[in-house]
Order: C-alpha cells, then sequence, then structure tokens
C-alpha cells in the first residue's frame, strides 16, 4: 500500500468509516494476531488481545502523528496490549512452572534442524513471564529498564528471566532435535 492510500485509509478509519475499519483490520489482523499469540496462552486469550488491541488502535488513532512506520504503531499498541491483559488478569512473573533450568550446553547447531514453527511453539512452552521477557527483549527489542518498566520488575528480574528462558528455550530445542534425529 502506498503512503497516500495508507494515510487515506487511516483518515477514513479516524472519521469512523466502517469500510475503512474493516480493510484496515483485513490487511493487518494476521501480523497482529501473531504478536498477540507470542505472548498468550491460548489462542482463545490471543483472539481476546487481537480485539482488545484493534479497538485501542481505532480509539488512539489520531495520535498516530505519521511519523515512522504505521505497522510499527500498531505492534506498539499491541504489546501494550497484551501487557495490559497480563497485568489485569495477573498472570505475571511470579510463576514458578519449571524446575530452575541449569545450564547445561548445547550444541551450537540446534537451530539448523529445527523449523521456525517447532522454535514458536518451543517458545510456547515456555512460563508466560519468561516467554513474555524473551519476546519483549529478542523480538521487540526493548532493553531491561524499558521492560522493567513496563512489566512492573527490576531490571535484574527481567535479566534473569530471559537468561532461564534462554536455558530453557535450548533445552526444549535440544528435545525436538533429539526426537527429529531418533526418527
Amino acid at each position: 500500500m502506498s503512503q497516500n492510500n495508507e494515510q487515506e485509509l487511516i483518515n477514513a478509519c479516524i472519521k469512523g468509516d466502517a469500510k475503512a475499519q474493516k480493510r484496515l483490520y483485513d490487511q493487518y489482523s494476521k501480523i497482529m494476531y501473531g504478536i498477540c499469540l507470542r505472548y498468550s496462552y491460548t489462542r482463545e486469550e490471543a483472539k481476546d488481545i487481537l480485539q482488545d488491541g484493534f479497538i485501542k488502535v481505532f480509539t488512539k488513532m489520531s495520535q498516530f502523528g505519521n511519523t515512522g512506520s504505521f505497522e510499527g504503531w500498531m505492534k506498539r499498541v499491541f504489546v501494550n496490549a497484551a501487557l495490559q491483559h497480563y497485568r489485569e488478569h495477573k498472570k505475571f512473573m511470579n510463576e514458578s512452572d519449571v524446575s530452575i533450568a541449569n545450564n547445561t550446553a548445547q550444541p551450537a547447531n540446534i537451530i539448523e534442524n529445527i523449523s521456525r514453527d517447532e522454535i514458536l511453539s518451543a517458545m510456547n512452552e515456555l512460563a508466560i513471564g519468561y516467554r513474555t521477557v524473551m519476546n519483549l527483549y529478542v523480538i521487540e527489542g526493548y532493553n531491561h529498564a524499558e521492560i522493567a518498566e513496563m512489566l512492573g520488575i527490576s531490571e535484574g528480574t527481567s535479566k534473569s528471566q530471559l537468561s532461564r528462558a534462554r536455558v530453557l528455550l535450548q533445552q526444549l530445542l535440544a528435545k525436538k532435535t533429539h526426537i527429529h534425529e531418533s526418527r
């Protein structure tokens, strides 16, 4: 979509044009749903976050200001919607669903033998606190100070969660690699 067409679509959405809103939803819903899935345990939760995110996009669209990418702005809205969902439902960082990860070294070529879907599947097996910090740091590009502020935790907790998430993810991927190799 050209910048002029995108701006026309944004302007129509700001005016409350339902057809424009449907076009915007159709254009971006798959991308935003992928973000929602990364921050949820179930598809139902992801759909709830998707709905909340689009409501926020449509109500705050006039705040976009045409600086930077509209899609990037939307992604930030959806990440914030996901974080708000978990703050409201108190599902955050105090989880101890996994035994403490031991720092066993994993072969460097683990990822070479695993598909993108298997990596995302393994990430979804992580506790929500680990997965959230990993998503924010690795995928969204936030630093530990920003993550700490967003989640209401200390920087040290953010670093610890990321470290544990990496070890656990390596262990999960090693298991998946082992399964592939034994077939």
